[in-house]
């Protein structure tokens, strides 16, 4: 079973949830808004689907809803922010502003962030660039559950990049990928709906191959992308460990087995380096290049050529990155979002936790 709500309604629920925290106004609404995000542009594993997660953090003091954030070291293209714990989805706009404005001055910007907690979908923060006729980048690191190539230990998170680069006519370039085969969401999708996993995704804790989408909650791990060495997972471990260090290492955050987990009832990492979960943004302002109607015709001759790809028989078009979740998020703002029944029940507790009406 499953429920259809409007964009609207689960904003304004989201909203009302962090204020209930303690969150301010305007943070409450940055946070609804980079949540809702996930949803809107599909990826539902990330989107409300979370928001019980992030209120079990606080509930056990690790999201602090009131923070202090703010630049603790800077140069004129640089800065390391410190989340003072704060929600992710409302510590990474902040960065990602700082970054913006650093282009703004520099031509580019670049910004590491420590002290902070999961920040929902990379795209989200990445897109903030494309208001200001600038490329945007964003990573971040996550909660040891992917093996490197030939190992069985949980070592990186699925430490997602993303890249968003705008165009003329054309909609603009974002890509917007984790570093493993299939992000830890995608399983939790799968476990709600009783489905098998595909194998190439995950293995179980004694290393083998499993289609079992609750093996990771059973000690197993996930893989980085490619799955195996021949498939070329020594590139996804990798692209991993870039995102792990220029978000933990390069901050002052933690990195490697020692970032935090994002379920509040695991135990933290022992002894611990850094502070918190780590980010890492980009901005760099188009006409420190060239000017920016030159590259926009550009990037529209390039898009509408790879658009423009023979295809296998039988297959269907040639993409970019980002044509599915803007058709999705343009059909999800028409017809509304649609929940699986355990993400409505979910939403339903925290309503009766917090004393606010759910939507009908």
């Amino acid at each position: 079973m499953s429920t259809t709500f409007s964009y609207q309604q689960l904003f304004s629920f989201s909203k009302n949830i962090f204020i209930k925290i303690g969150c301010s106004e305007a943070d409450a609404d940055t946070a609804a808004r980079s949540l809702l995000s996930a949803d809107l542009r599909g990826v539902d594993s990330h989107g409300v689907a979370r928001l019980s997660g992030y209120i079990r953090l606080w509930e056990v003091e690790r999201v602090n809803a009131k923070p202090a954030i703010r630049i603790v070291h800077e140069s004129p293209s640089t800065a390391v922010v410190d989340g003072d714990r704060g929600l992710g989805l409302v510590v990474a706009p902040f960065a990602m502003q700082v970054a913006i404005n650093k282009a703004k001055q520099a031509g580019t910007g670049w910004v590491s962030v420590k002290n902070s907690n999961h920040f929902g979908i990379a795209g989200h923060h990445a897109m903030m660039a494309l208001e200001n006729d600038m490329i945007g980048m964003a990573m971040t690191n996550a909660s040891a559950l992917v093996a490197p190539t030939f190992s069985k230990e949980r070592m990186l998170g699925t430490n997602p990049i993303a890249v968003a680069i705008p165009a003329g006519d054309q909609p603009s370039f974002v890509a917007d990928f984790a570093t493993t085969t299939a992000a830890n969401g995608k399983l939790e999708i799968l476990q709600r709906k009783n489905q098998p996993m595909p194998l190439g995704w995950a293995l179980n804790k004694e290393g083998e191959s499993s289609t079992d989408p609750s093996a990771i909650k059973n000690g197993g791990l996930l893989l980085p992308l490619g799955g195996d060495k021949e498939h070329g997972s020594h590139k996804g471990y990798a692209l991993g460990a870039i995102a792990d260090i220029f978000s933990g290492i390069l901050s002052g955050a933690n990195y490697g087995p020692w970032v935090p987990p994002f379920p509040a009832y695991l135990p933290m990492p022992a002894d611990m380096p850094g502070e918190g979960i780590g980010h890492f943004f980009g901005a760099m302002r188009i006409d420190a290049f060239r000017t920016s109607a030159e590259f926009k015709d550009h990037m529209d001759k390039w898009i509408s050529r790879f658009r423009s790809a023979q295809t296998i028989p039988g297959q269907e078009k040639v993409l970019i990155p980002g044509d599915p979740e803007r058709e999705m998020e343009a059909e999800r703002i028409q017809n509304g979002i649609l929940l699986l029944s355990p993400v409505v029940d979910d939403l339903k507790g925290l309503a009766t936790k917090f004393n606010i009406e759910f939507p009908c």
